[in-house]
């Protein structure tokens, strides 16, 4: 049964930007690792690091556009998930630094000595073990998202609703995260990492080896959203996007529909912030701004939601524009962001994806002979001289009404 589910997930676009990403999975470390600096076909090490961080960015931007493009549920609220994976991960990393901290001390890291902590809190109990906090990665954003969709969506709260209040559980996360007293380095947040898995973070090969992970992690994530978006599961999602009333009175239980998207949705998200942290080095409470949410709506907008490949190419392009508008024109970013989203909604609503559909049909249309007419049969010239119409030919003649 599972391998025919696999077998119906792959078709021809999944099978492409799945190989496309496990190859590059292999060739970007290989170029950063085998081929020495100075020669062509190096790629450097703060680049890997750089587009391991872009591929984080974009199994967030699938991962909502599962929930958005396919299920009709615009969620505000993606980054907090994404954050909650990320902190996950930092807590790890942070329990790996043991004496070479600041204050040396075995057990508690730096912040929680000079917060005068007496003892590990409860929460960073087994957060030293990879595989624990691996499994808090996927745990965590998990139960909140279940927690609050069965809530949220029992109540039937739809549409502008439902983005509001996943926008303010992102603000009330962001707001908790800032005070101090609640054990994950306050305004801080969690840095200076040492290690993972016993070999040093800023080591070159732990770079290329991370940036492949997240390749990977990504060609996973299209093989899961191709499983869920192609099963009869898939159709029941388009048909609650398109027509939620309609299919509630069809039978199906919506909720159930709705959180399991959700759910499925939030813990790739929070695997995406677990591969991002040690990549950038560094976790803190801005990662729940719900301006980092609208950011990843408009990464999936612009490639195009309801696509696979849209959200994942909506998100390295945007965030290509960001590193450089950032670097040469900082002032100008957030007006071309929003300029960006307000092009897109009115003269790009199916993205960039959908552009390149409509070019490539134009192309087609072009290129195809059109269909002409085939010439009439003897038989048929003959009956048009005698003023017969031309639109009865093939078709028997009718008796006339007796007299």
């Amino acid at each position: 049964m599972l391998t025919q589910a696999l077998f119906r997930a792959l078709d021809k676009k999944a099978i492409w930007v799945i190989a496309i990403f496990l190859a590059v999975a292999v060739l970007v470390p290989m170029a950063n690792l085998l081929i020495p600096p100075g020669q062509f076909g190096h790629v450097p090490t703060y680049l890997v690091s750089l587009m391991g961080k872009y591929l984080a960015y974009a199994i967030l931007a699938l991962a909502l556009d599962l929930v958005w493009g396919y299920c009709g549920i615009l969620s505000l609220g993606h980054g907090a998930f994404f954050a909650l994976g990320g902190y996950a991960m930092g807590m790890y990393l942070m329990r790996q630094i043991g004496t070479r901290g600041v204050y040396g001390h075995p057990v508690l890291p730096d912040f929680m000595v000079f917060l005068n902590y007496s003892e590990l809190p409860w929460f960073w109990l087994g957060m030293d073990n990879f595989w624990f906090a691996m499994l808090m990665v996927v745990f965590v954003p998990g139960l909140l998202a279940f927690v609050f969709g069965f809530f949220a969506f029992r109540s039937r709260v739809t549409g502008v609703y439902l983005s509001i209040i996943t926008q303010a559980m992102t603000f009330a996360l962001l707001l908790a995260f800032f005070r101090n007293d609640m054990g994950f380095g306050g305004n801080n947040g969690l840095t200076d990492f040492k290690d993972i898995l016993g070999v040093s973070v800023q080591a070159q090969s732990t770079r290329a080896t991370l940036f492949a992970a997240t390749a990977i992690a990504l060609a996973l994530s299209v093989l899961v959203c191709s499983m869920i978006v192609n099963s009869k599961l898939g159709k029941v999602m388009v048909a609650v996007r398109d027509a939620e009333s309609r299919t509630r009175f069809l039978g199906y239980r919506v909720e159930y529909v709705k959180l399991f998207a959700f759910t499925v949705s939030a813990i790739m998200a929070g695997i995406a912030g677990a591969l991002y942290v040690p990549q950038v080095g560094i976790i803190n409470p801005s990662e729940f701004d719900p301006a980092n949410s609208i950011e990843v709506v408009i990464w999936t907008a612009v490639g195009g939601r309801g696509t696979l490949i849209g959200p994942i190419i909506g998100a390295i392009v945007v965030n290509l524009g960001k590193s450089w508008f950032t670097t040469t024109l900082p002032e100008l970013w957030l007006f071309a962001l929003g300029a960006l989203f307000v092009f897109t909604t009115l003269f790009l609503p199916k993205g960039i994806v959908g552009l390149w559909h409509q070019a490539r049909d134009r192309m087609r249309r072009r290129t195809e002979p059109e269909e002409r007419p085939e010439p009439p049969t003897p038989a048929q010239s003959a009956d048009i001289e005698r003023g017969e119409d031309p639109a009865s030919f093939g078709h028997e003649a009718q008796p006339k009404p007796a007299e």
